[in-house]
């Protein structure tokens, strides 16, 4: 019994001690960082097609770690903001709800975070997955602009 108490108290401090560190942060808190479109994947579209830009598609999961420190490290980032804001439509689902499942499904997300550039017409330009510190992501978002 002494034993099972001592597990559960650690693994609660575990959780918290996680949940503090991956936070779930905010790309706009201070107007820096990555502003994400507000609406319909197919305004998404639009917008690609009427700016001649791409898309930057974030397909994430709440519960997912590499996820929420994108979240919490990498999109708030002045420089990310100022290069993504310039050059793509960004936008961001949970995989697991509402539009974000379709496009899960579209998209054949093995994994979360996925991270996918589409063009106008919701063609994959390139993807990847996983965590991108901040200049490892500015670096990926060149690498797919020179394409």
């Amino acid at each position: 019994m002494k034993r099972s108490v001592v597990i559960f108290i650690g693994i609660a401090i575990l959780i918290l001690i996680m949940a503090n560190t991956f936070g779930t942060g905010s790309r706009t808190k201070n107007g820096n960082g990555i502003a994400f479109h507000q609406g319909a994947w197919s305004e998404a579209l639009a917008s690609a097609k009427k700016e001649n830009k791409l898309i930057f598609l974030d397909i994430s999961a709440s519960w997912c770690p590499p996820c929420r420190m994108l979240k919490a490290r990498t999109f708030p980032n002045p420089e990310v903001g100022t290069f993504f804001n310039a050059n793509f439509i960004n936008v961001e689902v949970d995989g697991e709800k509402g539009e974000g499942i379709d496009l899960a499904h579209k998209y054949r997300i093995m994994g979360y975070p996925s991270l996918i550039f589409v063009n106008g017409n919701g063609d994959v330009v390139t993807q990847t997955s996983g965590y991108h510190n901040p200049k490892e992501f500015v670096e990926l978002g060149k690498r797919v602009i020179q394409r």
